[in-house]
């Protein structure tokens, strides 16, 4: 990491490492883990970015009260972040509670392919039970609520002390009408209150849009004016995930009668391309798509919208779907668009702060296992040493890093630069 000139990193507790029973004793081999990894960033000058939740619950909570369906959970969420801030606090500046509750909570809850795998019939796929029409609400609204629980007590009882900023992740997605139709203008603005707003739109004002408070109705939580209070500017920052965009097309037929999930109640559906008929899942396509002008929109959106929140971009990577090689120059294009798209952004007044590809060596994609390799860095699976090598987008982000240089952005000519530069190193 030093080498590549890495200044931050970001990492992600696991909650059944710290605290194997969701709460009580913490384990002393997970704490001696998480210093050992916080130290030695320190030790090279490398600022850890922590993320206190990323999907995995103990199983003693799923099992004793249904995890994050409960609001029970917000108490034990808000007992795993106390630890974290006494024990690594002196050392970390900047927490993320959650890491994307949105898709989380549709993955995990209403198509069924996340753990736990709760869904229902016609929604999801591979359901142990649950209930897609309302369960990924109870535990969005269940998220927001322990995220405001840990910010209130960072800010009241660690902040003045610790001297650092607190916020949450939010995965986003670029959406574009699919055609001008009003009707498909109309579909895009529901699209994006269902999938950004339903986490900006509390933790900035706090409550839910208005077209998901009118077309999920009684099947998604309310805030009391005490929550919605305390949910309410609980945020120093906001992380995004970002991959790829979409166009969002009117979805006629689904009726107001029809037994609808959180996906339904968007009344849209969704292509990553105009040729392709758009489908009424959102789902990432098959391979990522160089859009970059997408994420600048995104920002410009999140401006205008939102206050111009502290920005950091948490997430954006390419890899899936890609037969991926040492000679990834597509990796290298598209990690440059959008590095872009970011500082364009930014001379337009957008509050962007920082930014972290995924990933920085190959990893467990939940999706995918070890098949779609997302990482600057290979990783050796078969070898035991788990051996590590550079590849072509290592060298380029290094040198935008360490000498300011851009990273071509032509897939075409950095295949013919490669090529050339392979040869000449060969022959000398």
């Amino acid at each position: 990491m030093s080498d590549t000139g890495l200044e931050a990193y970001r990492l992600s507790i696991s909650w059944p490492r710290l605290l194997p029973n969701g709460r009580g004793t913490v384990n002393p081999k997970g704490l001696e883990y998480y210093n050992n990894v916080i130290d030695e960033l320190i030790k090279y000058g490398i600022q850890p970015h922590v993320t206190l939740h990323h999907l995995d619950v103990p199983q003693v909570l799923q099992d004793e009260y249904g995890g994050w369906l409960s609001p029970k959970i917000i108490d034990d969420f808000k007992e795993l972040a106390d630890v974290c801030f006494k024990e690594f606090g002196d050392r970390v500046s900047y927490w993320t509670t959650l890491n994307e509750p949105n898709i989380n909570a549709l993955a995990s809850f209403d198509y069924g392919f996340f753990p736990p795998q709760r869904c229902s019939y016609p929604f999801g796929v591979n359901c142990t039970g649950g209930d897609s029409t309302v369960e990924p609400y109870i535990t969005v609204h269940n998220y927001i609520l322990a995220h405001s629980a840990a910010v209130e007590l960072y800010r009241t009882k660690y902040q003045s002390i610790q001297k650092g900023q607190i916020g949450i992740n939010i995965y986003s997605v670029g959406f574009t009408p699919l055609t001008n139709s009003t009707e498909d203008v109309m579909a895009t603005k529901r699209a994006v209150d269902f999938i950004l707003g339903w986490i900006f739109n509390p933790i900035m004002f706090g409550d839910y849009p208005e077209s998901m408070k009118k077309n999920a109705g009684s099947r998604l939580p309310s805030f009391s004016y005490s929550e919605s209070q305390k949910v309410k500017g609980s945020f120093d920052f906001i992380g995004i995930n970002y991959y790829f965009a979409v166009f969002v097309a009117d979805n006629p037929g689904i009726t107001k009668t029809d037994l609808r999930d959180a996906s339904s109640d968007m009344f849209a559906m969704f292509t990553a391309f105009k040729d392709v008929p758009p489908e009424s899942r959102l789902l990432p396509p098959r391979e990522l798509i160089d859009d970059f002008e997408s994420l600048w929109k995104l920002l410009t959106y999140i401006k205008s919208t939102y206050k111009n929140p502290p920005i950091y971009i948490h997430e954006n990577g390419y890899g899936l779907g890609v037969v991926d090689t040492m000679n990834d120059v597509r990796r290298a294009s598209f990690l440059g668009g959008f590095i872009g798209s970011i500082l364009d952004s930014i001379r337009d007044g957008v509050d962007a702060r920082g930014y972290f590809v995924w990933t920085f060596v190959d990893a467990f994609e939940l999706l995918a296992g070890y098949k779609s390799r997302f990482g600057l860095y290979h990783v050796n699976f078969e070898g035991s040493e788990l051996e590590r090598t550079p590849k072509h987008s290592a060298y380029c982000y290094q040198n935008f890093l360490k000498n300011g240089a851009a990273i071509i952005e032509n897939s075409a000519f950095a295949e013919m630069l490669w090529a050339y530069t392979a040869t000449y190193h060969v022959q000398t």
